[in-house]
């Protein structure tokens, strides 16, 4: 089978987050998934085949498991569509674990998402990270909550972007946190000012596989709705991630809202196709 390798929220061409894309997936088992996305190695990879809702369905794996939704491989993947000319419109609907999305193809290349309207969930109490990262690096003047746009994060405040590089997180009290708050991981922040860029940020789910990604979708619209709520009203976000990786992302989240309700939520960048690779499935 063709495999593709397709970095997304990517910076200048260069830097994002690396995911798997295997076309004409139909025929596939879940453990051959599995096994495709364990020998890629990348956090995540898409499976794309037919749909009978939507224009195309779409499947996520990590090395070990199904999730319902990821946004960096949803971005690799119609950036790979884009740069093979495959694309003959500028709107698509995906069917996915999360639901039926919309994604906007823009005439740039900018690639956007649909996210669900967000949901709040519980705040936690700061003394709950104590063993997850160094306390005294949180911003108390914010809260750390559970926020999901299609998948559950926890919204972690940090004091600077001195104190956001230099978190030493604990993995396996982090994967623990998680799997007790049913959440996918952790998605720390500080906010800038005076710059186009919103927030840099860095993501743990050690939980899933990966101890930190250096793009995550999800999680950015997640933090977009976060800082709508309690920081800034904005109509678009942008955030930097994997400073900490060497591989600097960019992500974009587009928020249309009335008054003070969110009435969609669109998170995007840009992909650039890395390698094409003659794939082989193990037999199970």
């Amino acid at each position: 089978m063709d495999v593709y390798v397709t970095s997304a929220f990517c910076k200048n061409n260069s830097g994002g987050n690396k995911a798997g894309i295997v076309f004409d997936s139909t025929d596939l088992t879940s453990e051959q998934k599995i096994q495709t996305a364990k020998e890629l190695g990348f956090s995540e990879t898409a499976f794309l085949s037919a749909s009978q809702v939507a224009d195309v369905k779409l499947q996520y794996f990590t090395p070990t498991e199904e999730v319902p939704l990821c946004g960096h491989a949803t971005i690799a993947a119609f950036s790979t569509l884009r740069l093979l000319n495959m694309l003959n419109k500028q709107t698509y609907t995906i069917e996915t674990g999360a639901g039926i999305l919309h994604i906007r193809i823009k005439k740039d290349g900018l690639i956007l998402m649909e996210q669900n309207c967000p949901i709040y969930s519980d705040i936690l109490d700061a003394n709950l990270m104590v063993d997850c990262v160094e306390d005294h690096f949180i911003k108390h003047k914010l809260p750390i909550q559970i926020i999901s746009t299609g998948l559950k994060d926890i919204m972690l405040p940090i004091c600077s972007v001195g104190h956001l590089q230099q978190l030493t997180p604990n993995f396996e009290k982090i994967a623990a946190l998680c799997k007790e708050r049913n959440v996918v991981g952790i998605h720390a922040f500080t906010l800038l000012e005076q710059s186009e860029i919103t927030a840099i940020c860095r993501n743990f789910a050690p939980l899933y596989g990966i101890d930190e990604e250096s793009a995550t979708g999800t999680a950015s619209c997640a933090l977009a709705c976060y800082l709508f709520k309690y920081y800034q009203k904005q109509k678009q976000y942008i955030f930097e991630q994997g400073h900490n990786l060497g591989q600097i992302s960019r992500i974009i989240v587009d928020i249309t809202y009335h008054k003070d309700c969110i009435e969609s939520v669109y998170v995007g960048g840009y992909g650039y196709l890395i390698c094409q690779r003659n794939g082989s499935i193990s037999e199970k």
